[in-house]
């Protein structure tokens, strides 16, 4: 079973807005979009989670309503509060985007000398045989 996003409760296997909990909710959101850290918002709204819970929850689309949950947050609220996080993430520069992996050719052909040295010691030979080598490429 699922975990019951904050601002709900459960009643006769029904989910119902909490109403004094869907209010630190709405806080919350507000908080955050009138320019407030995280913490502070959550502190703001009576809220005590990680720093992580209180992201979360802003990005929850649950409070939005589905076929289980009532609405708790409009969508407007939901979208702008989504957008300041981006904002922040990307003013702070901890959006992570991948960088292309560029394509590493590696040599398979290559011209080299005629062998004229034997070596007992393989490493020697070995270290000789590279010497020997010219160009790479076809």
């Amino acid at each position: 079973m699922n975990h019951i996003p904050y601002g709900y409760r459960i009643e006769n296997g029904k989910a119902f807005v909490d109403e004094k909990t869907a209010g630190q909710v709405r806080t919350l959101f507000e908080a955050y979009l009138s320019g407030n850290s995280l913490a502070t918002a959550a502190k703001k709204a009576g809220i005590t989670t990680s720093h992580a819970g209180i992201g979360r929850m802003l990005q929850n689309k649950r409070y939005l309503g589905d076929a289980y949950y009532p609405a708790i947050v409009d969508p407007d609220m939901l979208t702008a509060a989504e957008a300041e996080r981006i904002r922040r993430a990307e003013k702070l520069g901890r959006i992570w985007e991948p960088k292309e992996e560029k394509e590493v050719v590696h040599p398979t052909a290559f011209h080299m000398s005629e062998e004229t040295q034997r070596f007992d010691d393989p490493f020697e030979q070995a270290e000789y045989a590279y010497s020997l080598i010219e160009s790479e490429g076809p």
